[in-house]
């Protein structure tokens, strides 16, 4: 008699357990609902709110010298776009040529509408403004290009540090090799930065462990009376065609006398 009085009650413990757990599932089920409503809501916010940009990453820039409203910009696709201050939504003119990412872009000091860049694809190239195509382009090394700067003293002479020397170029020497180099011995230090003095001929360097060395600039050749005129020719030279009917220009023009 006392196990038949047992097994009722037994049974009636489980079923109220049974009972409690159902009404904890039942109160449990409209709050994952409701969560899972809200997430729903914040991924499809989310997903309105992504776009792709058709922007790329400006790297460097660099102000026209007789016009602080144009600039130019060199990008991480490669492509340096002149751009104004009272444009924001358009470019004025882009230039194509390098292969990777461009690093630097500074004018030159005594050519306004001349320009150099640097990048990552080994090469150093020259500018003008009205080209779209580099006029020249340098190749040293098989080394990225972090910098570059023109001389403050001679319009053909300009810098460029890649990570592990420093060249000197001067165009009325050569435009095929640097005139100078100087190696870093620490293969554990990049240069990164380089920058012509003011009126002098010292240098500046920059590398990866924080330390900026000053060096002094040897063997370079006082400007001439031409140096910007020789940078305008290797940037800008004169086409055949027009060096031709000037020619015949002047032959025509004086004939001889009878």
């Amino acid at each position: 008699q006392a196990q038949a009085r047992h097994q009722p009650l037994a049974q009636q413990a489980h079923q109220a357990l049974d009972d409690e757990q159902k009404q904890a599932q039942q109160q449990q089920q409209p709050a994952a609902g409701a969560g899972g409503e809200q997430d729903a809501k914040a991924g499809q916010k989310l997903r309105g709110e992504a776009y792709i940009s058709r922007y790329a990453g400006g790297l460097g820039f660099d102000f026209y010298p007789q016009n602080n409203n144009i600039y130019l910009v060199a990008t991480e696709e490669g492509f340096i776009h002149k751009c104004s201050c009272s444009y924001n939504e358009q470019y004025l003119q882009t230039y194509t040529g390098h292969t990777g990412p461009v690093y630097k872009v500074k004018w030159s000091p005594f050519v306004p509408d001349c320009f150099l860049t640097c990048g990552a694809d080994w090469t150093i190239r020259l500018w003008h403004s009205d080209l779209i195509k580099p006029a020249l382009t340098f190749v040293s090394s098989t080394k990225s290009v972090n910098d570059i700067c023109w001389s403050n003293v001679c319009a053909t002479v300009f810098g460029a540090v890649s990570d592990n020397r420093i060249e000197i170029w001067d165009l009325r020497t050569t435009n095929l090799d640097p005139v100078i180099i100087s190696s870093v011995s620490d293969p554990e230090t990049r240069l990164s930065t380089f920058l012509f003095s003011e009126g002098s001929s010292t240098l500046l360097v920059g590398d990866s462990s924080g330390h900026v060395t000053v060096y002094q600039l040897r063997n370079i050749a006082d400007p001439s009376p031409t140096h910007i005129q020789t940078l305008r020719d290797v940037v800008m030279p004169m086409p055949s065609s027009q060096s031709m009917s000037l020619s015949s220009t002047s032959i025509t023009s004086n004939p001889p006398e009878r």
